[in-house]
């Protein structure tokens, strides 16, 4: 197709005959041609999910998703359509630890992740000069228990206005509130220093540490209201640093023995 722009189609949706029907009909109304598509049911929800990449001569990816959307009403699906060429826009959140940000503007200065990092948000001050060095606006949001709710409509506004497609936890130490957390459901992502749900919250190596793990990884996740439970991306692992004897201790399955 000459002149045609790609888009990405992404559909998650209660599954029911017929969806793939529906989809590829609104495609080919707005002259698309599909390039590739992806698709599953999961057995334990029952979630239909599906990614479309197509080709159409229709610029504006609005024009392509209002027709998915209507033959698609029935379902009430959460439904996505960019063009493949647009990069990924985050707002990336983090507290007065500025390893974790360092590190992710640095691959994205540098090609390595392909992400427009629209805005810091943080809770403190503190990495405002770094976000600065990158060329990123930086917006300082306090939070206090009396200014939790202010804050996170002050959060919504950021990331409506820089019109982000998610929002980065990189070391932000504050527990989003469960509105923020189903109003952006599937678009907050945090990549925790454990395996959730065995080491929730703060300090998770230390405790492996304390009990003599072996294995020690991390989690890439999104967020939900259940802390660091939420449905998980990927994970990976490596050895624990080694030590000497270890205590002994005695959950409820099992007793560990000091040991050399």
């Amino acid at each position: 197709m000459a002149g045609a722009v790609t888009d990405v189609a992404t559909l998650r949706c209660p599954d029911a005959p017929g969806i793939v029907h529906a989809t590829t009909s609104a495609i080919v109304t707005v002259g698309g041609n599909i390039l590739e598509n992806d698709q599953l049911t999961d057995p334990v929800t029952g979630l239909f999910c599906m990614r479309t990449r197509f080709e159409t001569d229709l610029a504006d990816p609005e024009r392509v998703s209002a027709p998915l959307g209507q033959d698609l009403e029935r379902l009430s699906p959460v439904l996505r359509v960019r063009r493949e060429d647009r990069r990924r826009r985050a707002v990336v959140m983090a507290s007065d630890h500025g390893h974790c940000l360092t590190d992710l503007l640095h691959r994205v200065e540098h090609g390595e992740i392909p992400l427009e990092v629209t805005a810091v948000v943080s809770n403190h001050a503190t990495l405002a000069a770094l976000a600065q060095h990158h060329g990123v606006p930086f917006v300082e949001i306090p939070v206090t228990p009396d200014t939790r709710a202010g804050a996170e409509g002050e959060l919504r506004r950021v990331v409506a206005e820089s019109d982000a497609d998610y929002v980065i936890l990189a070391r932000y130490m504050q527990i989003l509130a469960p509105e923020p957390c189903a109003e952006f459901e599937g678009r907050i992502v945090n990549i925790h220093h454990s395996f959730p749900p065995g080491f929730r919250g703060a300090r998770p190596y230390h405790r492996a540490y304390e009990r003599a793990f072996k294995l020690i990884g991390a989690t890439a996740l999104f967020v939900t209201a259940d802390l660091d439970e939420g449905p998980i991306i990927d994970q990976d692992v490596t050895r624990s640093p080694t030590r000497g004897p270890r205590r002994s201790w005695s959950p409820s399955v099992a007793t560990w023995s000091a040991s050399s």
